[in-house]
């Protein structure tokens, strides 16, 4: 049977406003939609679907229910077949188990223990006096179900005592398991309990009350738990959202909880992690303004500039902001300064003009070098952006540059009408991976530069000098905010670094072969080592680079 934590997630995914749609013609109706209903004869519309609550309803017949409600009535399929066809009209994989109540017991658990947390904060004057310092309010605590993990110790006698299998307790996330025994991931520390779109408890995210280095940590990945398609808040603002039209990603619990507490409930926040593709179904139901309001320091630059390439490449509306002087939203909730926040949600910098300012800021326009890398990088991104947004954004990017639009210019069979990887070459995909790989782990920076140089690299040769110099280089910004690029683990890093040598070393052994004036000696001598490197490199061993231009 279908996993039911995988039913959750296709729910999460799909928009019932799409699904009606496919079949009702619908119109606006204020926050909602109305339309003719399918299910009996009328004149006046009486079928409302609703956004906000994901939920259709005939006040004429009186049919009602979800997405999967309205598939199975409308075209008298079974609730399997139902969820079925759903995803496979979303491109879903679905999950199968043979059990019945897939991720039900770890539910339970979690319920029963964020329950604790809760009760535990009211004995604990030390977290209850950090909420205070923060500004938070006795309703929020409440609203956000805000609770304190004890000591270890203390949360396994709980666990014991309320009859909580360990194993279970561990599936859920709640527990680690080292050395022969069970121990408490989260201890002294805040809680803020983490719930899935639809209102259920996935998790927890937890921050440290002592010296921990990690101030802020989350559960791990679960049956229930996945950050990457979570955003902290969502249950409690969809409603909003739905009827504001305004999504507000935050960095942290805090900011989202202190922007609730302000009157801004339609702020949400990611999970310790950048926006990213998963989030997008979220972020699309509704239609709403995004606005990414993270702070203006340099991770939240990065993080800010990751997010608009990715939501102006999926035509969003909305735009980024920054909160400088080293403020939070919560810091300018908690000092009283809600009403400029509301004026920084009311003019953000729209994704595109963003992204080139960050693109423009980055180089080094004053050197015509500089200025080219820039020209590159920028028109590579305006052909990743819809017709509509190049003509808007051409001539802004044009003037900043002091170049004409023409240049900027890309045709309608551009890198926006085409797939991304569909027109890059292998060796092309190869080079940006391995750059990225080496932003990312800069330990495995000796270990290519031991077997390869630039003179290898035939695309990226500048932006692969720029890493290994430690300087900026707007090709280098983009390969590193490309969320599409894949990071190699050593293993496959190792294996593309042995097909770079291989072609590298087959190109040395034909040019030795042609060159009539190397002397005969050294040319067999070449001629030999390079077909050695050759064998081992067959055999999965990397050799050390040995440059052939000086020949």
């Amino acid at each position: 049977m279908i996993d039911n934590n995988s039913i959750e997630q296709l729910k999460q995914t799909i928009d019932i406003v799409d699904v009606v749609g496919n079949y009702v013609e619908l119109k606006k109706n204020g926050s909602n939609f109305k339309g003719l209903c399918p299910f009996h004869d009328e004149k006046t519309p009486s079928f409302i679907v609703s956004p906000s609550k994901q939920l259709y309803k005939c006040f004429g017949c009186g049919a009602g229910g979800d997405a999967i409600k309205f598939l199975m009535e409308f075209e008298k399929l079974s609730y399997p077949e139902a969820i079925e066809k759903l995803a496979s009209q979303y491109n879903f994989t679905l999950r199968y188990t043979k059990g019945e109540h897939q991720g039900s017991d770890e539910r339970r658990v979690l319920e029963t223990v964020g329950r604790w947390y809760r009760a535990n904060l009211e004995r604990n004057e030390k977290a209850k006096e950090y909420l205070a310092q923060r500004g938070v309010s006795l309703a929020s605590i409440e609203k956000f179900g805000i609770g304190y993990a004890p000591s270890s110790e203390e949360t396994l006698l709980f666990l014991q005592r309320t009859m909580i299998p360990l194993q279970k307790a561990a599936e859920a996330g709640l527990l680690g398991y080292e050395q022969g025994r069970y121990y408490a991931r989260l201890i002294d520390r805040v809680i803020f309990p983490i719930f899935s779109p639809s209102g259920m408890p996935v998790g927890f995210g937890g921050r440290t009350l002592g010296n921990h280095p990690a101030k802020y940590i989350n559960s791990p990945q679960t049956k229930l738990f996945n950050k990457s398609r979570l955003l902290y808040g969502y249950h409690l603002a969809k409603e909003q959202i739905y009827k504001k039209r305004r999504l507000i990603v935050v960095e942290g619990y805090m900011d989202v909880i202190m922007l609730h507490q302000a009157g801004f409930q339609t702020a949400v926040a990611t999970l310790g992690t950048a926006l990213t593709n998963d989030h997008l179904p979220l972020l699309k139901k509704g239609e709403p303004e995004v606005i990414v309001a993270y702070d203006g320091d340099r991770a939240g630059i990065d993080a800010a500039m990751k997010a608009a390439l990715l939501l102006s490449r999926h035509n969003f509306d909305g735009g980024v902001i920054l909160f400088d002087g080293g403020m939070d939203p919560a810091d300018m909730v908690n000092a009283g300064n809600a009403d400029l926040i509301e004026a920084l949600f009311a003019s953000p910098i729209p994704f595109a003009k963003f992204v080139i300012d960050m693109m423009v800021s980055s180089g080094k326009t004053d050197t015509p070098k500089g200025k080219e890398e820039v020209f590159k990088a920028v028109k590579n991104y305006l052909g990743t952006l819809s017709m509509f947004l190049q003509e808007e954004y051409i001539p802004y990017a044009s003037s900043l540059l002091g170049i004409s639009t023409a240049r900027l210019k890309t045709d309608k069979k551009s890198i926006a009408s085409i797939p991304q990887q569909s027109i890059l070459t292998l060796s092309d995909i190869a080079e940006k991976s391995i750059i990225k790989t080496l932003l990312k782990t800069p330990t495995l920076t000796d270990m290519v530069l031991d077997v390869m140089d630039s003179s290898m690299f035939h695309t990226h040769k500048e932006a692969f000098e720029a890493l290994i110099q430690g300087r900026q280089n707007s090709e280098l910004l983009a390969i590193d905010f490309d969320d599409s690029i894949k990071i190699y683990s050593e293993e496959e890093l190792k294996k593309q670094l042995n097909y770079f040598l291989r072609r590298y070393y087959a190109k040395a052994l034909d040019i030795i072969k042609k060159y009539d004036k190397l002397p005969l000696e050294k040319k067999m001598f070449y001629l030999r080592r390079y077909k050695e490197y050759i064998n081992k490199l067959k055999q999965g061993e990397l050799v050390p680079y040995e440059s052939h231009s000086t020949l």
